[in-house]
């Protein structure tokens, strides 16, 4: 599987020079013997510079008002590389590497609120062993002066605050180039392995750590016997020739290739811890992404019963409120059904009432009807009519209170 790798270094102005060199090809004998001229017209940029990166980082600093204290040694500026392995770009070809390069612009342009405008050049080389792009930017932050106005500040240690931060960087580009198509995996970051985003495979081809770590057992770093020349008796009359033409000459000359193999097994021991860290952390990522897998087959178990309990919680859910609909709707009915009963016997209540006084009165002999009910309620102060009896007695509660 290949990886996203981004990396980002600081580049001071002297820095700046030599990457400007480098990544606009300025010099007519390359040291780099992986760049081959004759494919370097493939080269392309997302965003080109015209002046040189110093000439380039004064302007802009002029013309947007970058504040900041700038030393001679400040950093000025930073370089990402942006790349993956050759076997990614062998399999998308030419149309998707450009893309790809094209949309890691999009994600430097967009990150930590950047802006496209603080991107001095980014240059993408096809001429190399493998396709990179070098993404040159003023680091930039928003901050406040001592006023409490709102200044843009050349600030890199800003712009990368936090023990996690190039971590993040990691996390995030990886998530926006998948989210753009391409099938890579996150690129391990450099305070992880101590290397330049390689593979361990790679990285031990780099630095031949098989045959360094052979070199390094038959290395010895004690310096060999000479031959005193006291005891070479035919040489006892030249012995001063001897010393200055013979003998001195080989001393230097082993104290020399002495002090070599010495830097050369310092130099030897750093690729061996190298590569034994690298390894070391590879096997730590091999165990985290292994737990990651049992964590997500756990995740996807408790989403399995999550899911079966919800639907289970629904469907019981639906037979109590179909119960409590069917309760309410028999209830209501009920309700209905003796409430009719009582309007009848209401309704009957007064046909009745209106049968006995007009009876009564022809019964007795007595005047209408009207006066007789009139009288009734003058006399006793109750109303046949029910409803305004109520609202009758409501009025006297009321009265009452008042009084």
């Amino acid at each position: 599987m290949s990886y996203a790798i981004i990396r980002n270094d600081k580049l001071t102005r002297v820095d700046a020079q030599g990457s400007y060199i480098h990544n606009d090809r300025r010099s007519k004998g390359h040291s780099n013997k992986d760049i081959d001229p004759s494919r370097t017209h493939l080269n392309f940029y997302c965003k080109e510079n015209q002046l040189t990166y110093i000439k380039e980082f004064d302007r802009m600093k002029k013309e947007y008002d970058l504040k900041g204290n700038i030393r001679s040694n400040s950093i000025i500026m930073c370089e990402m590389m942006i790349t993956s392995d050759n076997e990614f770009f062998d399999k998308i070809g030419l149309e998707e590497t450009k893309r790809y390069f094209r949309e890691s612009y999009k994600f430097v342009c967009n990150y930590k609120n950047l802006g496209e405008r603080n991107i001095v050049s980014a240059a993408v080389h096809l001429d190399e062993t493998t396709p990179h792009m070098h993404l040159v930017y003023i680091p930039v932050v928003k901050t406040k002066d001592k006023e409490g106005k709102t200044i843009d500040k050349i600030c890199a240690r800003d712009f990368w605050r936090g023990r996690n931060s190039y971590r993040e960087l990691q996390n995030d580009f990886h998530a926006y180039v998948t989210s753009k198509g391409f099938d890579l995996e996150r690129g391990l970051p450099v305070e992880e392995t101590g290397a330049k985003h390689q593979k361990i495979e790679d990285l031990k081809k780099i630095t031949n750590f098989e045959n360094t770590k052979k070199i390094l057992d038959n290395i010895k770093l004690e310096l060999p016997e000479v031959p005193d020349i006291n005891d070479i008796k035919l040489l006892q009359l030249n012995k001063a020739k001897v010393e200055n033409d013979i003998i001195k000459p080989k001393d230097d000359l082993i104290n020399e290739l002495y002090n070599d193999n010495k830097a050369l097994h310092q130099e030897l021991s750093k690729q061996v811890k190298l590569v034994n860290e690298a390894e070391r952390y590879q096997k730590e990522r091999d165990k985290i992404l292994e737990d990651n897998k049992v964590l997500n087959n756990k995740v996807k178990d408790l989403e399995l019963d999550y899911n079966n309990r919800k639907n289970e919680l629904e469907d019981e859910y639906r037979n109590k409120e179909f119960d409590i609909e069917w309760k309410y709707k028999s209830k209501i009915k009920s309700l209905e059904k003796e409430n009719n009963h009582l309007h009848k016997i209401i309704d009957k209540f007064y046909e009745t009432i209106d049968k006995f006084i007009h009876w009564i009165c022809k019964k007795f002999d007595m005047g209408a009807e009207d006066n007789l009910i009139r009288d009734f309620q003058k006399e006793t102060n109750t109303f046949l009519d029910a409803e305004k009896q109520l609202k009758h007695e409501e009025r006297e509660k009321e009265w009452d209170l008042e009084r």
